[in-house]
């Protein structure tokens, strides 16, 4: 039997956005946008360029190399035309392939919220339409609020999804903006509309206020839907987005769909899915939820007794899926049963090669195992990883050792008498017996030490010419007088490659020390020769 494809519509750089406490940087945006294309998702919605710096400037370049990038906007406001629209000519003359219009889809937000009759609604989503496609951009309609809007008025419902497809929309979503609908409904009224237009050009946006926006993304599925667009661990506004780290393994592993779809997602990216989803929440700044479907520290964990016995004898009595094929982890009780074929994949991607019985990766293991116990996390730091492993056997070349560092942090008076804070580092090294010390001032310590350690590193100074740390995360582990820090640094270097390093201390400085030399350790080992 031929399977149909089903397609992946991220929208975490905009959706996402609206998370309360979260604002993505433009380096955010750029990271994320690379996990995502990793991942393997068909679309990548990146924000609305125009609205503000950040999405401007995030549209001002193409970001994608396979995925759809996609812009997000309005149609054209009544009383003007599409070409005489800034928000439209935004859109359109953005570096994005495809462009997605929110259109209403409910009669009283049409005259309510927008305050203009229903067929200027109507004439509006044409008119961005035919002009979007007229400029060579994919288009896709969001129609907001659909569910409650069918309910209310379904022929004006269904007018919106004719009027989209009449004007050549390639995909018309059907958005669950309030995040009410029931599973059941969202079933019939995606029967319904399917009258009106095929299942291969509608999509379906499900927010999560009753916590069933995964469910009823599959039921839109079942009923004949063939897009679905949700966010990385289910972030979005209010209580979330549905979530495509818990949908795309269920597509994929669960026979009810994986018989009848296909997705572009590979059986080797999604051993990695728990990686991703780790590693998002580090950009994040937070902690994985443990408790999460499929990729949670807790998803395949059993406690001592009835449970445990019979899971040793078969791991499917308390596993729907078996944990490697998400990439996370079977526990039992305090020991680890899984892990070595995970940290064979991860020495693999670094070009290191080891046999499975080889005792080095026992004691690999123990060390990964241990330094985690004590604040690491090495999801979302790739490469701490690799300097750790080549550490741990005996392979990681001996390139400098730090002596001693210090930073201070001075308020004084400038000679103009105004009130200034004034950072110094000092960095002493050796580079094969040879005494290096380097003074830098920066913009608070951990740039002045980092600028300072890269100052002068003697022989291997050129090597790190083109070396930039991009961002610096902080998270504080616990709390009281002993909290441990946790630092993320994100570093990229002239061939565009970015990677990330971590560092644990109680001391904030220290942590930082330890992710900026492991960064530059990082650097060198790329530029080693062969």
């Amino acid at each position: 039997m031929t399977k149909e494809r089903l397609y992946l519509f991220d929208t975490t750089l905009r959706d996402g956005a609206q998370t309360a406490g979260i604002e993505f940087s433009l380096e955010d945006k750029i990271s994320i946008c690379g996990l995502l294309e990793e991942l393997g998702v068909d679309y990548i919605e990146g924000g609305y360029p125009g609205a503000n710096p950040v999405d401007t400037a995030f549209f001002d370049a193409k970001r994608t190399k396979r995925a759809k990038f996609t812009a997000f906007g309005m149609t054209k406001r009544a009383g003007r035309s599409a070409a005489n629209d800034p928000g439209v000519q935004g859109l359109l003359n953005s570096q994005a392939d495809s462009v997605c219009f929110v259109a209403k889809a409910w009669d009283h937000q049409v005259t309510t919220a927008l305050e203009i009759s229903l067929e200027d609604n109507l004439d509006n989503l044409r008119d961005s339409v035919v002009a979007a496609i007229a400029a060579s951009k994919e288009t896709l309609v969001d129609c907001e609020h659909f569910f409650d809007g069918f309910k209310a008025n379904p022929d004006y419902a269904l007018a919106c999804v004719r009027t989209a497809i009449d004007a050549g929309a390639r995909w018309v979503v059907l958005c669950d903006t309030n995040g009410g609908t029931m599973p059941s409904e969202v079933r019939d009224i995606v029967a319904q509309v399917l009258a009106v237009a095929p299942g291969d050009h509608l999509g379906i946006h499900a927010h999560d206020d009753t916590g069933q926006a995964v469910a009823n993304t599959l039921a839109a599925v079942e009923a004949g839907v063939r897009q679905i667009q949700g966010t990385l661990n289910g972030i979005g506004e209010r209580c979330g987005n549905a979530n495509l780290i818990t949908i795309i393994p269920t597509l994929v592993l669960k026979p009810f769909f994986a018989d009848r779809f296909d997705t572009a997602i590979s059986a080797t990216n999604l051993t990695w899915l728990t990686q991703y989803s780790r590693a998002f929440d580090d950009r994040l700044n937070r902690a994985p939820l443990k408790q999460s479907p499929y990729v949670g520290a807790s998803a395949f964990a059993t406690k001592a007794g009835i449970h445990a016995s019979a899971l040793l004898k078969d791991f499917s009595s308390y596993e729907h899926v078996p944990p490697e094929s998400v990439g996370n982890e079977r526990s039992i009780m305090v020991s680890q049963q899984a892990g070595k074929s995970n940290l064979l994949t991860a020495l693999a991607r670094h070009g290191i090669a080891l046999a499975k019985d080889d005792p080095r990766l026992e004691k690999l293991l123990t060390n990964v195992k241990e330094r985690e116990s004590r604040g690491y996390s090495y999801d979302g730091a790739d490469a701490s990883f690799a300097i750790l492993a080549r550490r741990v056997l005996g392979t990681l070349p001996s390139y400098f050792d730090v002596d001693t560092y210090r930073a201070t942090v001075e308020r004084r008076h400038n000679a103009q008498g105004e009130e200034i804070t004034v950072t110094e580092a000092v960095v002493k090294i050796r580079v094969e017996g040879e005494v290096l010390m380097s003074v830098a001032e920066g913009n608070g310590p951990v740039n002045a030490l980092d600028l300072a350690l890269r100052k002068d590193l003697g022989k291997y100074s050129s090597r790190i010419e083109d070396l930039e740390l991009v961002d610096f995360k902080v998270r504080i582990l616990n709390g009281g007088t002993g909290a441990v820090t946790r630092v993320l640094v994100e570093s990229r270097d002239g061939s565009g490659e970015r990677w990330y390093t971590i560092g644990v201390s109680p001391n904030i400085i220290d942590a930082s020390f330890e992710a900026l030399y492991e960064s530059i350790t990082y650097k060198l080992l790329k530029t080693e020769t062969p």
